[in-house]
């Protein structure tokens, strides 16, 4: 293993919320370099194309030191052998995240030999907030100022759905 920590924060982001953005400012500070990924899930339609997530996510993360923002659609033990990296960074909201969270880490473990998942305790003010409902409010007009960076709001506003 290379002497540069590497860590990667890796999911959908639609939208990133203020509760993504909360881990990856606390990542960042465990890791030399960052990597936030966005997943291109095919069998999901995405509220916001890949292209506009990692749009949103850069603008969004710009103020964090040694973070990038890439996608990638394929197995994450891929793209992690592909880039080096050897943590994989989740946010936890609560006990079902972690029952979510555990065969993915046990699986990732296992077919990336030296991969460990760091797990972060959600920030309490954050843990109420996730993608899917953002985009169930926004769907309902509600406006989402204040659980998502504003240049995700501002997205948000200008969508039709």
């Amino acid at each position: 293993m290379n002497s540069i920590r590497r860590g990667v924060c890796s999911g959908s982001f639609d939208p990133v919320t203020c509760g993504h953005v909360d881990i990856f400012e606390r990542a960042a500070r465990l890791f030399d370099e960052l990597t936030v990924c966005v997943f291109h899930n095919r069998q999901k339609e995405g509220f916001f194309s890949v292209e506009e997530r990692v749009r949103l996510l850069r603008e969004a993360t710009r103020h964090i030191d040694g973070l990038k923002v890439t996608a990638f659609s394929g197995l994450l033990a891929d793209f992690l052998r592909q880039e080096d990296i050897h943590f994989i960074v989740r946010g936890l909201r609560s006990v079902a995240d972690l029952e979510y969270e555990t065969p993915a880490e046990r699986l990732n473990h296992q077919l990336g030999n030296q991969v460990e998942t760091v797990f972060l305790l959600t920030n309490p003010r954050y843990g109420h907030i996730s993608s899917s409902a953002i985009r169930e409010l926004v769907a309902f007009g509600a406006d989402a100022s204040g659980l998502v960076p504003p240049c995700v709001a501002e997205a948000l506003a200008g969508k039709t759905r």
